[in-house]
């Protein structure tokens, strides 16, 4: 990617990774810029958010709210992979999830 590209959307990028409201707020910037960085960093906090979401209103509450403890954590740690990566300006994909959610999300640009 080029380096270009990557500093235009980094504050873009690291705005999508707090709360979803960030993630709305960074979408919304985003729609005008077209930004690929800004992008691939808003498609990996809306599939963890959804995840999360998912996590709390299914496992919470209806399979074990200790999974779910167990889930949230694990969540945590990818959010802080992929704020990381948007730090460093790096498309790091979160493990496990980060393919799923550039091809779930791909409209999303």
């Amino acid at each position: 990617m080029e380096n270009q590209t990557v500093t235009e959307g980094k504050t873009i990028a690291i705005i999508s990774y707090i709360t979803w409201f960030g993630t709305l707020i960074a979408f919304i910037i985003n729609n005008d810029k077209r930004n690929s960085f800004a992008a691939f960093h808003i498609r990996q906090m809306v599939g963890l958010s959804l995840f999360s979401l998912a996590n709390i209103f299914v496992v919470g509450l209806y399979v074990n709210s200790g999974i779910s403890g167990l889930i949230s954590l694990i969540l945590f740690v990818f959010w802080i992979i992929g704020f990381i990566g948007a730090i460093q300006g790096e498309e790091k994909k979160i493990p496990l999830l980060g393919d799923l959610f550039q091809e779930w999300f791909k409209g999303i640009a």
